[in-house]
């Protein structure tokens, strides 16, 4: 599948979320809450009294990684390569739990990938770049 064609299926699939979904940050926090529950009191610790500014903040950023992801995989690396050491090192937030954000906003618009022709396969590739991504600093090849 050519990166003009992911692009295309995962700005479709998108544009369902918002319709059946909405907004996706509260059910994306629970999921990743249900996954990573002292993850809540991090982002409680890091933003007293509107944690919830910071968890929208989070998802809109895990869904600019898959947005921008296929048009600009550099862009994406490097973004999460500093990103995810500046939230280990000076915010302790462990990379698994960066990773499991990113994680989380995917499960949320996965069901809206199946109706679409090559939807599993291309989310399967979204999650295993990505979150190789936000785990090891360093991304596949976008090509593959």
């Amino acid at each position: 599948m050519q990166v003009e064609e992911k692009k295309r299926l995962l700005e479709q699939s998108l544009e369902r979320v918002v319709e059946h979904v909405g907004d996706i940050t509260r059910p994306t926090m629970a999921r990743y809450y249900g996954r990573f529950p002292a993850a809540m009191e991090a982002f409680e610790r890091l933003w007293p009294g509107n944690h919830a500014q910071l968890e929208g903040e989070m998802v809109e950023r895990a869904l600019y990684c898959l947005m921008y992801w296929f048009e600009s995989p550099g862009e994406i690396e490097i973004m999460l390569g500093g990103s995810v050491l500046h939230h280990n090192d000076t915010l302790r937030v462990p990379p698994e739990w960066y990773a499991g954000l990113v994680d989380a906003t995917i499960d949320v618009i996965q069901p809206e990938l199946i109706d679409i022709q090559h939807g599993q396969r291309f989310g399967r590739d979204v999650i295993r770049n990505i979150t190789f991504a936000a785990n090891l600093g360093e991304v596949p090849s976008a090509a593959q």
